[in-house]
């Protein structure tokens, strides 16, 4: 599993405000991490789309919606169904640049 994949991942049980429920997410931890251990951190993937600094729009596997950076968690890798493919290189980047900002501002 490498940086910038796209796994299918059961995120229940969740709480409050928390995305819900199995869906596609974008593994966003380095994939040094990745190799070694049990957890990752990924960033779910949405069909809603806000207008949110936080969200980057993205087309996968034909259709469109939100990698949703302010909904990021680590998750075991136990949670993951299956491996979906990988976003773009230009969505990478948008993710990569946003992440930056949120962690240094």
């Amino acid at each position: 599993m490498k940086r910038f994949d796209v796994v299918l991942v059961s995120l229940d049980p969740t709480m409050g405000s928390e995305i819900k429920k199995s869906r596609p997410c974008v593994v966003v931890s380095p994939d040094e991490m990745n190799q070694w251990l049990q957890a990752i951190i990924v960033a779910p993937m949405t069909s809603t789309t806000r207008n949110y600094p936080t969200r980057v729009g993205v087309l996968f596997d034909g259709k469109s919606g939100d990698i949703a950076l302010d909904q990021i968690r680590t998750i075991d890798k136990k949670r993951i169904l299956k491996t979906l493919g990988s976003i773009d290189s230009p969505t990478s980047v948008e993710v990569s640049e946003i992440l930056v900002e949120m962690f240094t501002a």
